[in-house]
């Protein structure tokens, strides 16, 4: 999918691709701009074999740092709410929409902005290539941004959460919120009762998987 003024992603996919070739391809892709103010690209990472693949929106500032996904405190929460979900970690695969941190400077803190849909579509070819390798029995969309990106802009995370729809990615695809949300909460009630909810949503996935 072409994108105005950006090539996409697809240039740099590797013949052949696994994940490892597609793991080293990815850290040097130009396909838009965000490569220019982030720290380096920050792939998926999992098992081929991993049963469910989650996809967030993109790297936060740990992440951009470290080259991991998923290893802020959003990260860690996810871990934990997977525990009780009762899902093996090591079956699954994390990854994010776009694979650069795109952010705004606020003094010295760099804060987080949403990609747009043009960011997300020239990084799309990565997503593509990670799930035909990996071909996840069960495909979650952690956010608004990769619900729309994945389930299509009539998925409403907010309705919809926890509920399977037809997809042609994975076999079952749904969509909850990102854990980052469930931080942002305004208050320590809020919180728990978000991150309860979030639970019972991995419940939902962990039974499909059984």
């Amino acid at each position: 999918m072409a994108t105005d003024g950006y090539p996409t992603a697809a240039a740099f996919i590797p013949p052949k691709p696994t994940l490892p070739r597609l793991r080293e391809a990815a850290a040097g892709c130009r396909g838009c701009h965000l490569y220019e103010g982030a720290t380096q690209t920050v792939f998926g990472e999992g098992l081929k074999k991993s049963k469910v693949m989650f996809v967030g929106e993109q790297p936060g500032d740990r992440e951009d740092v470290e080259g991991k996904p998923f290893v802020g405190p959003a990260g860690r929460m996810l871990d934990r709410a997977l525990v009780e979900a009762g899902i093996d970690r090591s079956e699954v695969y994390v990854t994010n929409v776009v694979k650069h941190f795109k952010y705004t400077m606020r003094g010295k803190r760099r804060i987080h902005q949403r990609p747009d849909s043009e960011e997300t579509a020239a990084c799309r070819p990565w997503l593509e290539a990670e799930l035909g390798q990996v071909k996840p029995q069960v495909l979650v969309c952690l956010g608004a941004t990769a619900a729309k990106a994945l389930l299509g802009p009539k998925f409403k995370v907010t309705q919809q959460r926890g509920e399977f729809v037809d997809s042609e990615l994975a076999p079952l695809a749904t969509g909850t919120v990102h854990p980052s949300s469930i931080l942002r909460a305004p208050d320590e009630e809020a919180r728990h009762r978000a991150y309860h909810d979030f639970v019972e949503d991995l419940k939902i996935v962990a039974s499909a998987l059984d």
